[in-house]
């Protein structure tokens, strides 16, 4: 389908001459190419196979090289994927960046200033991995997919037990754990006796053998049994399906490794809640050569939950900078006359962020030099802020880690405030000498 394009609009240097502009939709696309190229520079595809196959022949007819489209929702997945696989270069384009342009009300407005932009040099791609890592991402994003309907049905298990006043959750904070698993199957069984139910707690459980049993008195009601049981079955079957998808991230990682040998020893720290059951630790060490683990607050999870976002190669960032800045970790920089405006950090939805955020949050019990950087900021700042550049400090560790090949080394608390000690009496010596005086230490009285 062709249609008649709008007038040029600037008069810049062209740098793409042989760009096109695409604006994705769930049925169609549209597509425009520089109008010497064609007596229909722009044109409709359906979102069918078949047609994105003609879409991009009809390209190289037009000698284009290189795509500009919008991130638009999933639909630009499988014409980004073909386009590459037909030797295209392809920008993803964030839709930000370019929507608040006066005039342009329609799919063929945007297509054509999507190519009339990328002719001039003026729009830059988002980051994408390479296709190896974008498995390892699908992979990981559909385990932690997973997770949460594994998590939704404890929820209706709890629900079967409230509805029938059956207070196990009042005495064992999981239910999913060892003793709350036996007893939850006992009952959907048919056992109902509290005082054998009671029996079957671990000797980790700290409530009494009366206390459960009390807690085990209800109604079994049948309707409610019947949804106990069934939120125990989906329990059951959405854990078989993690299984399989652990098995194949373990597969993706050992085609991944490009490094041998094993991680090098340091402080145990306790498995990851919901981590995979291989060892998950050597295979990103064989993968990315460095230990990420060796961090204090950042586990197997957190690791393959930002390797699996970002890849172990970040050539793609030139400076810590960039990365720091594509996670939206850095303060903002909204600057008028010379005066910060504000330093706010840019909202995105980044995965990579969010799990360094998560393990930022974790620091604050930490006895290591994070863990006392994390406290001094938050005596500073509110706790959010405090969580923020916590996970900035530890976003720039990781990248000086893939870019350097160095394992990270902790100096620990002690160390940390000893140098924080230093820089106050050096700022405070400075601040003396300013005003005249001398700063003499003295002796400390105790009383």
């Amino acid at each position: 389908m062709s249609l008649k394009p709008s007038k040029s609009r600037a008069a810049l240097t062209i740098t793409h001459p042989n760009a096109a502009g695409i604006d994705i939709g769930s049925a169609s696309h549209y597509v425009a190419v520089p109008p010497d190229r064609d007596d229909e520079p722009v044109r409709e595809f359906s979102s069918f196979t078949e047609d994105l196959h003609a879409l991009a022949d009809w390209l190289k007819a037009c000698k284009v090289d290189t795509v500009a489209m919008e991130s638009t929702g999933v639909y630009w997945i499988p014409l980004f994927e073909l386009l590459e696989s037909r030797g295209f270069t392809v920008l993803l384009v964030n839709a930000r960046h370019v929507k608040n342009v006066s005039g342009r009300k329609s799919d063929v407005l945007d297509c054509q200033w999507l190519q009339q932009l990328m002719s001039y040099g003026l729009l830059r791609g988002a980051f994408r991995p390479v296709d190896a890592i974008c498995v390892l991402r699908a992979l990981w994003r559909q385990r932690g997919m997973l997770l949460r309907s594994q998590g939704r049905q404890v929820q209706h298990m709890q629900k079967a037990l409230t509805q029938m006043n059956v207070q196990l959750a009042n005495v064992i904070s999981d239910v999913v754990g060892e003793t709350g698993q036996k007893i939850l199957r006992a009952i959907v069984a048919g056992e109902h006796d509290g005082q054998v139910l009671a029996a079957m707690k671990d000797a980790r459980i700290r409530a009494s053998h009366a206390e459960i049993t009390k807690s085990l008195q209800g109604n079994w009601r049948p309707e409610h049994l019947f949804s106990l049981q069934q939120a125990l079955a989906m329990f059951d079957f959405i854990g078989t399906q993690v299984a399989e998808c652990d098995r194949e991230i373990e597969e993706q990682l050992r085609a991944l490794q490009t490094h041998d040998g094993e991680p090098p020893e340091g402080k145990k720290k306790a498995r990851a809640r919901n981590a995979p059951k291989f060892d998950l630790r050597t295979q990103l060490f064989k993968m990315c050569g460095v230990d990420l683990t060796r961090i204090d607050g950042i586990n197997v999870t957190t690791a393959i939950a930002v390797i699996s976002e970002t890849g172990n190669d970040m050539s793609r960032f030139p400076t810590v900078g960039h990365f720091t800045s594509w996670l939206g970790l850095c303060p903002g920089t909204k600057i008028t006359g010379g005066k910060v405006m504000s330093g706010k950090t840019k909202r995105v939805a980044n995965r990579a962020a969010q799990a360094l955020k998560l393990a930022a949050a974790a620091l604050r019990s930490s006895q290591s030099a994070l863990g006392a950087y994390f406290r001094r900021l938050c005596a500073r700042m509110d706790k959010p802020k405090a969580v923020t550049a916590a996970a900035h400090k530890l976003a720039r560790l990781i990248y000086m880690m893939l870019t350097k090949g160095e394992e990270y080394t902790d100096q620990g608390q002690d160390y940390y405030e000893e140098r924080y000690r230093e820089r106050v009496l050096r700022q405070l010596a400075q601040r003396a000498e300013k005003m005249g005086m001398r700063l003499v230490p003295g002796e400390i009285v105790t009383p």
